[in-house]
């Protein structure tokens, strides 16, 4: 597995609890085990889910699914 598929799968995996659809950034940083400090790292790529948080508009949402979010996230990171 490669950094961005291992990120993604992380993203997933702590989104795997949460109710969708998510509706603002607001519920998004609430969906996640430890809000905007949880962390997903893969090779030399980290960030937490505040700083991913950071990179959505506010025309991402809703999130009808997890694989959604992390599939917006890696893109606006450039992954």
């Amino acid at each position: 597995m490669n950094v961005k598929e291992e990120i993604r799968a992380q993203i997933i995996g702590a989104l795997a609890g949460a109710k969708f659809p998510i509706g603002t950034p607001e519920e998004l940083l609430a969906a996640f085990p430890d809000g905007a400090k949880t962390r997903c790292k893969a090779g030399d790529v980290e960030m937490t889910a505040g700083e991913a948080g950071s990179l959505l508009k506010s025309e991402d949402f809703p999130f009808k699914t997890p694989e959604q979010v992390a599939d917006t996230i890696l893109s606006r990171a450039g992954m």
